[in-house]
Parts: C-alpha cells; sequence; structure tokens
C-alpha cells in the first residue's frame, strides 16, 4: 500500500550551502520512492522526527513561525494520504510519478489565486528559451533556436550575468537595454533582432499560462528605427545574362547558374527550400514544397526552362532521394553542413555575377529580391507582389503572396520569365 511521510532530508547532496539546514519533504513510497521537496528547511536538531514537525525551542527554529509551517506541513501531509486512500484499490494500477503528480495538484488547490499567481511568474528568460530552444531544435529549426539563443546571451550580458524573471522586463528595461547596446556601437537592426526574439519568448510565456501581467511592455516599447536596406535586387538584363552564361556540365559553376535559375523559376525560392527538395516534390507539371521559414505549402508551376534544366537531376532517382547533392533533411545535426554549402554558394555566386559583367553583390537572397522587384517593375499589382523584398516587412511581402490561387501565381511567375527572355 502506498505511504506518505514528512522527514528531513539529509542526505549530503540536499545539505543547503553554506548552512547546516536541510530541506523538509514529503518521501512517497508506492513500489518505488520519491520525495517531494517543500519551501522549508531546518537542521537535524531542529526536527521532530517523531511528530513530523518542527521543534519551536531549538534555536535554528528562531525566526520561524512553526506553527504556522507545521500546520502547512500538516495539511500537505494529510491532503496525501486522504488521496491515496481515496484512490483504494485502484492506486495499484498507478505507478510512482503519476501519484506523486496528483498529490502536488491536490496541494495546488489549496493554493489562492494570489499565490499561485506569484509562482506562476517566478519564470525566468533562461528558462523559458531553453524550453522555446529545444522545440526549435526538435522541430528542426536550428535557426531559430541560435536566433533565441544568442538573444538571451545578449539580454543576460547586459543584466550582469543574471538570469532575468520574465515578470521584471518592463519598458523601462527594454529601453535602457537599447540604449546600453547603442553607445556599444551595435546597429539598430542587430537591436531590434534581439528585442524581437525576446519578444516572442515572453509573449509564449503569456500564451502558455507561464507568465500573467497587467501590461505585456512589448506593447509600449518601440522597437529602434532601422534604415531602409540598401536594395539588392538584379534588373532583367542581369537575370539574362546569368541564364545566357556557359560552363562545362557538370562543372561547379555550372550547377551554380542553374540552381540560380532553379530558385528565380520558383518565385525566388530560398536556397534553404531549394537544399530539401526531393524527388517526390515534383508531381505532373508542379512543384509542391514547404517553406522551411513559415511552414506554408507552396506550389510552383514547373515552367519550360524549369523542366529543361531539372531534366540533369532527376535521372536516375527514385521518389525519396534528393534532387541535389546537400541533402538538407532539415535536421539540427544537419544545419551546420547546410551552412556551409550556403556559404560556398554565395561565394560561387560572386564568381557568377564577376563573368555575367554584374556588379551588384549577388547572393542567394538577391534571387528572391529580383523576382519580386521584376515583377513590380513590369506591372504586376501591388497587391499581388506587394513591393517585393524591398517592403520593410518580408512577412507581409509573403502574406500578400499566399493569399492568391495558383492560377494568380502562375501567371505572375510567367510574366516575370517572359520578360527576361
Amino acid at each position: 500500500m502506498a505511504r506518505v511521510k514528512l522527514i528531513l532530508d539529509k542526505r549530503k547532496s540536499s545539505a543547503i550551502s553554506g548552512t547546516k539546514r536541510y530541506p523538509i519533504s514529503v518521501r512517497v513510497f508506492h513500489r518505488k520512492t520519491r520525495l517531494l521537496r517543500l519551501p522549508y528547511s531546518t537542521t537535524k536538531e531542529g526536527w521532530d522526527e517523531k511528530r513530523e514537525c518542527l521543534k519551536k525551542s531549538v534555536s535554528a527554529n528562531f525566526g520561524l513561525d512553526c506553527e504556522s509551517i507545521n500546520r502547512d506541513l500538516f495539511s500537505k501531509s494529510k491532503k496525501a494520504q486522504e488521496l491515496i486512500h481515496k484512490l483504494g484499490q485502484r492506486i495499484s494500477d498507478l505507478d510512482i510519478d503519476f501519484l506523486v503528480k496528483e498529490i502536488q495538484e491536490s496541494w495546488e488547490d489549496e493554493i489562492d489565486d494570489a499565490l499561485k499567481l506569484k509562482m506562476r511568474n517566478r519564470i525566468t528568460l533562461k528558462e523559458w528559451g531553453g524550453v522555446m530552444i529545444n522545440r526549435k531544435l526538435k522541430t528542426n529549426s536550428p535557426g531559430t533556436g541560435a536566433w533565441y539563443k544568442s538573444s538571451i546571451r545578449a539580454f543576460v550580458k547586459f543584466n550582469q550575468g543574471k538570469d532575468i524573471p520574465l515578470i521584471d522586463i518592463d519598458v523601462t528595461f527594454l529601453k535602457e537595454f537599447e540604449i546600453a547596446l547603442s553607445s556599444q556601437g551595435t546597429a539598430n537592426g542587430g537591436i531590434s533582432s534581439y528585442m524581437r526574439a525576446v519578444r516572442a519568448i515572453y509573449n509564449s510565456a503569456i500564451y502558455e499560462d507561464k507568465l500573467s501581467v497587467p501590461k505585456n511592455p512589448f506593447h509600449y516599447y518601440r522597437l529602434p528605427s532601422t534604415p531602409p536596406t540598401k536594395k539588392r535586387a538584379l534588373d532583367i538584363k542581369c537575370i539574362q545574362a546569368i541564364r545566357n552564361l556557359r560552363y562545362e556540365e557538370g562543372s561547379i559553376l555550372w550547377h551554380t547558374r542553374n540552381y540560380t535559375m532553379i530558385m528565380f523559376n520558383c518565385r525566388g525560392m530560398n536556397f534553404i527550400d531549394l537544399t530539401k527538395l526531393r524527388m517526390k516534390n515534383i508531381f505532373e507539371d508542379r512543384l509542391y514544397y514547404g517553406r522551411s521559414k513559415t511552414g506554408d505549402p507552396l506550389s510552383v508551376k514547373i515552367t519550360r526552362e524549369l523542366f529543361d534544366i531539372l531534366q540533369y537531376y532527376i535521372h536516375g532517382k527514385r521518389k525519396d532521394d534528393f534532387l541535389f547533392p546537400v541533402k538538407y533533411d532539415g535536421s539540427t545535426e544537419m544545419y551546420e553542413t547546410y551552412k556551409t554549402y550556403r556559404t560556398r554558394m554565395n561565394k560561387r555566386l560572386k564568381v557568377l555575377a564577376k563573368d555575367a559583367g554584374i556588379n551588384e553583390n549577388l547572393t542567394t537572397y538577391t534571387i528572391r529580391h529580383s523576382w519580386a522587384t521584376i515583377a513590380k517593375h513590369i506591372g504586376i499589382s501591388t497587391e499581388i507582389i506587394s513591393e517585393g523584398l524591398g517592403h520593410s516587412s518580408l512577412k507581409t511581402t509573403e502574406i500578400y503572396l499566399k493569399s492568391f490561387g495558383n492560377k494568380t501565381l502562375d501567371d505572375a511567375n510567367e510574366l516575370v520569365l517572359g520578360a527576361t527572355v
């Protein structure tokens, strides 16, 4: 039969550092033993083993409200015993961890709302941020996880190396963080990036009921303004120049040129999405894939140019085979490999730009920006392309793009590609 007992946890590993005090715990036994640590402590001399309570007359307990603490200890022990009695024979079907959880929940019913709120609001930036980071790693979003981690590190460094309870982050704290980083020469874009990451962590804690605040500081704090990003788009002639480049089949630059035109034909596909493509993403005359950044499903009609380029990469491959050598499966373990390939791709794009007589800096992102900007220049409605990647918010552009049906997007893509032929 399960049983509980109030004890002083006198294990050496449990001793409170720098003192002779030990925590008071509830020992739960049900085939196995678990200890539920309580928020009280005393010395060996201050604990009454037989009566399971604090000794009032011992100096170690002077200053403690022994009567109040003993009442709480008795209440918790009684609650646990009542639960065991209530479960009766059914308890034999339960494991120890389930029983412990039920006991803890029975205790929580006694806690008033104010104390529950106080306990909930003890969660810190590193604690909840760690939860968020682990989730991103498990869902194969290591880039976002790394962003959260670097942002948390910046906040903790500003706070003199100490973790920050989320409840302590207010508008004043955010403003002082901004001023401190700005005085150290950090650009507004970098400061804004840190803020957006911590805002995501903070809002998640509220959403998941880990934090309760009268007002959200991020609703009142204004992110530092950043100067408009210098346009990185290529014009129609530059795209035509890249299309007309000729390299030996199978060479590194030949593949680089192919990847560039594939991304352009796919409405400015991100390089990370290109590296994830498999044979099964191709169905009839369309290419289907999920955008890594948002998870949104996208569908692109396979144009004549795209069809011709893909013939080399699909030859002899099976349904689950990757189309391209990077073979990025989206896992955290493969992320560093992907980043290495992305760096190499950007270096090779500079060679392409030089060979094509292009003076602008050419990167994988440029291809995406170029498709959107060319679409705007040839008169495609702003409701469809909405300033391309020249918007201050990339998210806004993506929302506009994904809100239209395939036919509209296919027609827009044909117009862009037709303008560059």
